[in-house]
């Protein structure tokens, strides 16, 4: 017969690490340890520095996450979640200019649950909010064990940190990045939400919406090496309306006042009447205003088309 353990968890952090400073940190800046904590955050760290200064104020660990350069801070807490680490992390997140934010605690908050993930929601792709339990488990008496148990993460970041796996390019790190970016945004706002319904984030150049018309929808494009985004109405083997809306293509411009690109491609069944812009793609700041385009022009494409039928 075989006989298990019982897995017990260890509730005092201080009977293992006495000391944050002292204790806690050297033993998470070993690299077999944070490894593991990289492991459970779905992100590769380097350790650039212990102790490191922000004014008069010292965050615990910084470091680097090395695929990027992006920097990222660690701050330490053997205690249950407060205010008053809150704060230092922000004020650390923009005194180092830190991308990935972490935040180790023994046990957090809802209310610092709720602040992490409104920063995550309301904070751009750019920086990246974690928020992190330490548990302490042991069987009998064997040596203690870790987890890292993760309480908050930014939007999406589970399914980005899967595409890891699959050897993707750059572009296609990106082009997810700003496509879920987008959704969040966009459907954030009723109007909008009432008109389409949500599809999912992409690694591709193009997500789709529905207009409520059979074979025909709504593609929104992005392509970075031309530094453009665009939106077509795309109409699959139905040359009939195609060529309806070509017919009043003066009244469609007019009513929607837009220049629109004109394509019908008999090679394979599709028609397509597009709009391009010109944006840069690179500056996170300026996506808002991307992002508040694609939703103008998708809400006027649907009406006015579908009035016009």
């Amino acid at each position: 017969m075989i006989t298990l353990g019982t897995l017990e968890e260890i509730k005092d952090l201080r009977s293992v690490w006495k000391h944050e400073a002292v204790d806690f940190t050297p033993w998470l800046a070993m690299e077999e340890n944070i490894t593991q904590l990289g492991e459970a955050l779905g992100l590769e760290i380097e350790i650039d520095e212990r102790e490191s200064s922000v004014g008069d104020f010292n965050v615990d660990i910084l470091a680097t996450e090395p695929n990027t350069g992006k920097k990222i801070i660690i701050e330490n807490q053997l205690e249950e979640s407060n205010h008053d680490h809150l704060g230092k992390l922000i004020t650390y997140a923009s005194g180092k200019a830190a991308s990935y934010i972490i935040w180790l605690v023994k046990r957090a908050r809802d209310e610092h649950r709720s602040a992490i993930e409104w920063l995550n929601n309301h904070t751009d792709g750019d920086v990246n909010f974690f928020l992190c339990e330490i548990k302490l488990y042991k069987i009998g008496n064997s040596e203690p064990a870790i987890k890292f148990d993760v309480i908050e993460r930014p939007n999406d970041w589970t399914t980005i940190t899967k595409l890891a796996g699959k050897n993707l390019g750059p572009r296609h790190y990106f082009r997810y990045e700003y496509w879920s970016a987008f959704l969040d945004y966009a459907f954030q706002n009723n109007d909008f939400s009432k008109e389409f319904k949500r599809t999912k984030a992409s690694k591709e150049f193009f997500i789709d919406l529905s207009v409520g018309i059979p074979k025909t929808w709504l593609e929104l494009t992005v392509q970075t090496s031309k530094n453009i985004i665009g939106v077509e109405m795309r109409i699959h083997e139905n040359k009939e309306l195609y060529k309806n809306w070509e017919n009043k293509k003066k009244v469609i411009e007019s009513e929607l006042d837009m220049q629109l690109d004109w394509r019908e491609m008999p090679e394979n069944k599709v028609s397509r009447i597009i709009i391009f812009k010109e944006i840069d793609l690179e500056n996170k700041k300026d996506w808002k205003n991307q992002f508040k385009w694609f939703m103008e022009v998708c809400t006027k494409f649907k009406k006015i088309f579908k009035q016009n039928m």
